[in-house]
């Protein structure tokens, strides 16, 4: 007799393995993907999250989150009974950022494609037209963003095509919440999910999302995703959430004999570079130069978007051959941070993306091979989800990290504490001058520091706005500095200004006040003593012009004194504003106590003057006063009180002990 065969145990993360079982349309969707089998977020938050369960699920950047909560609440709206009310929301997805709102639409259109229903009615979205009524339950999606419309587009949208999944920042959804045309009963509202849900706090959407709550049934499931639950977020989880199932998927490694968690995906190696504030750009340029194979989609981050303004123009000088470069920071207009977006996703060429924290956190960037961080982040939550845009998918990625000598290194044990652990930079090897030896012929070259400052500042002086754009950078990066949340590690005391003006290619130090807080005796001017300031133009012409018709007045004489008399008047009238707010006071009170004096002179002869009759007629009259003022006294408590106990009992929207009052 043959022995019993042992039936094949079935892998827990196969998509036809997953409960609620998944449609055969989606399954085609992620076949046609390459996507074989589900993540570990993506196995157990639709499994919980498709059985009515509220989730909050913390996961590494990059492990697929996006099409966990897309799943499970296109699949509930399907499964209802028929298609969603006119005018009826079902589903609402909030992100922080218009660019994650509109990563999140774009992953949702390209899977409803697959839906023969919701593909039908995708095309006829963009028509003025009403759409047409449908018999089955179909997925109908609208992204409210700011920039690419305005809210009256925005519900007339809503009002023309009925849609019943909504993808939104937080601001545009509260504004069509308020719209009485818009319905979110617990009869037919199904799921609220909040992406990146530690950012929305800490961007400040706070009061919006109180707001975005009390137009929403308590009835409801909710989700929130984040690859890290901050403190903030635990309010939510309080007030917004019933029983949720927190989902931690975390990745952990051998260090030694012992296991520790990671914060990032195995694949992504992290690593630092300590380099002075002048050999910054010339070991960026080596790690491009050197890395084989070369990278494909590369991300450099700057604190400021002054900063990534500036080098946007210089970087190029500098930079190996064969490398385009894309800006992109949050104060672009919408269509130019659309733009550079998508040409950063669809370049085919070794591209760079230069940027600031708005692309840190939840864009999909694909097949992103290195990150450089070459100022390290203010807050020190967003270290890895920088470094996360690489090493994506189970996909190799470095991630590179620049520190200055000194104090900054010790950055490197704090990550550690962190649980998110960087190694020195070893492969490839950056070769760089001795800091301390005085360069010579022999060793400048293409990318040592005097070289690649000489490139930047020769590209400055072919136009003056650069140098303007340099010296609002460079301030408004030492204000970024100065703001660390690490304010022992990075301390404006410790910066070499002379290294750090080198470094950025500066004509000359802008005027600030740290330089002489912090007792800067060097030169100013860095050494570059060869640009004629009064010839040195803009390269625009018409500011050109108001350049030169500015210098010509400040030689007129009669416009020189005009402008010294009205400057001395300025001068003249701030110190006549600038007398003491305790002395202006200090004479008013002077002045009240002059009027109260007089006023009880004229009582005390008015009532000299009195009759018997009119003495009496005034003790009548003064406690009738006081009753009155007793009645008014009692009324106003009573008014209080009552409205303490209202407000006990669960007045307001939604009624009883589960009326949602606010975060705090």
């Amino acid at each position: 007799m043959a022995p019993d065969s042992k039936p094949t145990k079935k892998d827990p993360r196969a998509w036809d393995a997953l409960t609620p079982p998944l449609a055969d349309w989606i399954l085609d969707a992620l076949s046609s993907w390459g996507f074989a089998r589900a993540t570990p977020v993506q196995a157990s938050v639709i499994n919980i999250f498709g059985s009515h369960k509220d989730v909050v699920v913390e996961a590494v950047t990059g492990s697929g989150k996006t099409l966990a909560f897309l799943i499970p609440l296109i699949q509930r709206i399907l499964r209802a009974d028929g298609p969603t009310k006119r005018h009826h929301i079902a589903v609402i997805v909030v992100s922080p950022t218009r660019e994650l709102a509109t990563q999140i639409h774009t992953v949702l259109t390209s899977l409803l494609k697959f839906h023969a229903a919701s593909a039908e009615i995708l095309p006829l979205l963009d028509e003025e037209d009403k759409r047409p009524v449908t018999t089955d339950p179909v997925v109908v999606p609208q992204l409210l963003v700011g920039g690419s419309h305005t809210v009256q587009q925005d519900i007339s949208f809503f009002l023309r095509h009925s849609p019943n999944f909504i993808v939104a920042t937080p601001g545009r959804l509260v504004e069509l919440l308020s719209s009485p045309h818009v319905h979110t009963p617990s009869s037919t509202f199904e799921a609220l999910v909040l992406d990146e849900a530690d950012r929305l706090l800490d961007l400040g959407f706070k009061p919006d999302l109180q707001k975005i709550l009390g137009h929403l049934p308590k009835q409801r499931r909710t989700g929130l995703f984040s690859a890290s639950v901050s403190e903030a977020v635990g309010e939510i989880i309080r007030v917004g959430l019933r029983n949720p199932v927190k989902i931690a998927v975390k990745v952990k490694t051998l260090k030694g004999d012992v296991i520790e968690e990671r914060k990032t995906p195995a694949s992504l190696k992290m690593t630092y570079l300590i380099t002075q504030p002048d050999h910054k750009l010339p070991a960026l340029a080596q790690l491009l130069e050197k890395l084989d194979p070369r990278p494909q989609k590369s991300i450099i981050f700057l604190s400021t978007c002054s900063a990534v303004d500036y080098f946007q123009h210089v970087l190029p000088a500098v930079l190996p051959e064969g490398f385009d470069l894309v800006p992109l920071h949050g104060r672009h207009a919408a269509h130019v941070r659309e733009k550079n977006t998508a040409r950063f996703m669809k370049s085919t060429r070794p591209t760079i993306l230069l940027t600031t924290d708005v692309a840190s956190r939840g864009l999909d960037f694909p097949q992103v091979d290195l990150v450089v961080q070459l100022d390290p982040p203010s807050d020190p939550k967003a270290f890895i989800h920088r470094a996360g845009r690489a090493g994506r998918a189970g996909r190799k990625g470095l991630s590179v990290i620049f520190l200055h000598p000194g104090r900054e290194e010790d950055y490197i044990p704090f990550l550690d504490v962190r649980k998110t652990p960087v190694v020195p930079l070893e492969h490839p090897e950056i070769d760089l001058p001795d800091s301390s030896t005085p360069p010579t012929s022999s060793t400048i070259t293409t990318t040592s520091p005097e070289q690649i400052s000489s490139l930047i500042r020769a590209t400055v002086k072919t136009d003056r706005a650069l140098h303007d754009k340099a010296q609002k950078a460079f301030v408004s990066w030492l204000r970024s500095y100065s703001k660390h949340t690490a304010s022992s590690i990075f301390r404006v005391a410790d910066l070499d200004w002379t290294r750090l003006g080198h470094g950025w290619g500066l004509l000359k130090l802008p005027k600030m006040p740290e330089l002489k807080r912090h007792g800067f005796a060097g030169d100013k001017f860095l050494g570059v003593n060869d640009v004629d300031w009064e010839n040195y133009g803009y390269a625009n012409k018409q500011r050109e012009a108001q350049r030169i018709e500015a210098m010509r007045l400040a030689k007129d004489p009669e416009h020189v004194a005009a402008r010294e008399e009205k400057a001395a008047q300025e001068r003249a009238k701030r110190k006549r504003n600038a007398e003491a707010w305790s002395g202006k006071h200090a004479a008013e009170d002077v002045r009240t106590g002059r009027r109260e004096k007089k006023q009880k002179r004229r009582d005390a002869e008015r009532k000299e003057n009195m009759t018997e009759q009119e003495k009496v007629e005034e003790m009548d009259l003064q406690r009738l006063l006081a009753q009155v003022r007793a009645k008014n006294a009692e009324k106003a408590a009573r008014e209080r009180a009552e409205a303490k106990a209202a407000a006990a009992a669960g007045g307001g929207r939604g009624g009883g002990d589960d009326a949602f009052e606010g975060f705090d």
